[in-house]
This record gives C-alpha cells, sequence and structure tokens, in this order.
C-alpha cells in the first residue's frame, strides 16, 4: 500500500469512528484501534497514535456538544477529573500489567450494559434512579480507556445511559470530558514513549475533525429510543466478538 492511500484509509477511518463516537457517545478508540491492529500496526504504535488523535477529534466534538448545549456542566466535572486521574495511572502501567486479562471482564461487563440499554430502549425497563458515583465511575473509565484501548464511551456513556441518564445530555457530555481525560493519557504517552508515527495521527484527526460537527448535530435532533437502540446493538456487537476472540484465542 502507497504513502498516499495508507494516509487516506487513515482520514476514512478517524471519520467513520469519529462519526460514531459523537453521535453515540462511544467507540473511537475501540474502532480506529481494532481496524489500525487488523492492518498490522504495532499495538503500542496505535495506543499512543489513536490517543494523541483523540485530543483534536474529542476537542472539536466537546465544542459542537457544547454549541448545541449538550453538556451537562456538573456531571462533565465529576466524570473528567477523576478520569483524568484514572488516565494517567493507566497509562503509566500500560507496559506493566497485562490488558488482556483485563479485557474480558470489561467486556463482560459492557454485555450486560448493553441488555439494559436495549431494554430500555424497548420499554421493558424503566430506571429508577441515576448514577450516584459518578466519580468512580469516571475514575474506572479512564483507567480501563487508557490500559484497554478504549473504553472511555462504552464504559461512562453505557453506565450512564442503563441508569436513566437522557441521551442528549449523556452523550454530549461524555464526549466532552474525554477531551481532559485523553490529553492526560496522552501528555502521559509522549512522557513515557515520545511522538511516533504521525501519519496516523494526521489521518486519524482529519477524518474525526470533519466528522465531529455532523454528529453533535445528529444526536440532537434524532429520537432519544433509536439512540439507545444504536448504542445497545454497538455495544453489544463489540462486547460479543471481543469475548469471543479471547473464548478462540485461549
Amino acid at each position: 500500500m502507497e504513502l498516499g492511500e495508507q494516509f487516506l484509509w487513515f482520514v476514512l477511518i478517524g471519520l467513520g469512528a469519529q462519526l460514531i463516537d459523537g453521535a453515540l457517545g462511544m467507540a473511537f478508540g475501540l474502532l480506529s484501534s481494532s481496524i489500525l491492529l487488523g492492518m498490522g500496526l504495532p499495538p503500542a504504535a496505535v495506543s499512543a497514535s489513536v490517543h494523541t488523535a483523540e485530543v483534536f477529534t474529542t476537542g472539536a466534538s466537546g465544542a459542537s456538544h457544547l454549541a448545541m448545549r449538550n453538556v451537562d456542566r456538573k456531571l462533565f466535572f465529576r466524570l473528567a477529573i477523576p478520569g483524568m486521574v484514572g488516565g494517567v495511572i493507566g497509562a503509566y502501567v500500560l507496559t506493566q500489567l497485562p490488558s488482556d486479562l483485563v479485557r474480558p471482564f470489561v467486556y463482560g461487563y459492557l454485555l450486560l450494559l448493553a441488555v439494559l440499554i436495549l431494554l430500555r430502549a424497548i420499554g421493558k425497563l424503566v430506571p429508577k434512579q441515576e448514577v450516584r458515583r459518578v466519580p468512580v465511575l469516571g475514575f474506572f473509565a479512564g483507567l480501563l480507556d487508557a490500559t484497554g484501548g478504549g473504553g472511555w464511551g462504552p464504559i461512562a456513556t453505557s453506565t450512564l445511559l442503563a441508569r436513566g441518564g437522557k441521551a442528549r445530555h449523556t452523550i454530549g457530555t461524555v464526549n466532552a470530558a474525554e477531551f481532559l481525560v485523553t490529553l492526560a493519557i496522552s501528555v502521559t504517552f509522549l512522557l513515557t514513549m515520545g511522538l511516533q508515527h504521525m501519519e496516523i495521527v494526521l489521518g486519524l484527526l482529519v477524518g474525526g475533525m470533519v466528522a465531529a460537527p455532523l454528529a453533535a448535530v445528529f444526536v440532537k435532533y434524532v429520537s432519544e429510543r433509536w439512540v439507545l437502540l444504536a448504542v445497545g446493538v454497538l455495544v453489544f456487537a463489540i462486547s460479543t466478538y471481543q469475548i469471543g476472540r479471547s473464548i478462540l484465542s485461549a
């Protein structure tokens, strides 16, 4: 694959991943990382490149959601600050802990959340209370995002939606908070690994920046039920695929 053609693929990956992430509040890291790893790129380079690109894409996405008034400011700070702490810790210990041992438990948790979200979307589950320990959720979402190559959106958004959060404000706030979390993770990677594979970063960045404002408009006007269905199906598909993959490789 030639250099220009490869860069175009990186742009398309960033465009598709950010469009889904900005509209559903999750999956930029998971989708882009999975595709890039499938292209044969080194895992460490993929993780560092995706998080570096996410600094800019999440900044654009967060600003777009803020402009569309999709952000709950109180929830934002309760998520972002502990998420940054968890992200820094996760990035620092990434090379010391075998993340493959952690991922099956994460995806099992996501599978359960996907079922709860789908039940809520079809009217079979009416949440009785919202998440109270939001800082704890933010911390572990940031920790798992850094160590697992993705997970902030699926964990934070899925949990908040499953417990009764409004789709528009939950997705907008999680996307906005992700900017600070990703910035903290990227700085940690930069200090420990340096900046590598700029072609990947720039490709993901260009595609993601184009998709960010489109996704913010989409989530404001689309029906909450359809967003919940899309989130549930997406998380269900990702979690079952990864669980099956872990079983087959064991």
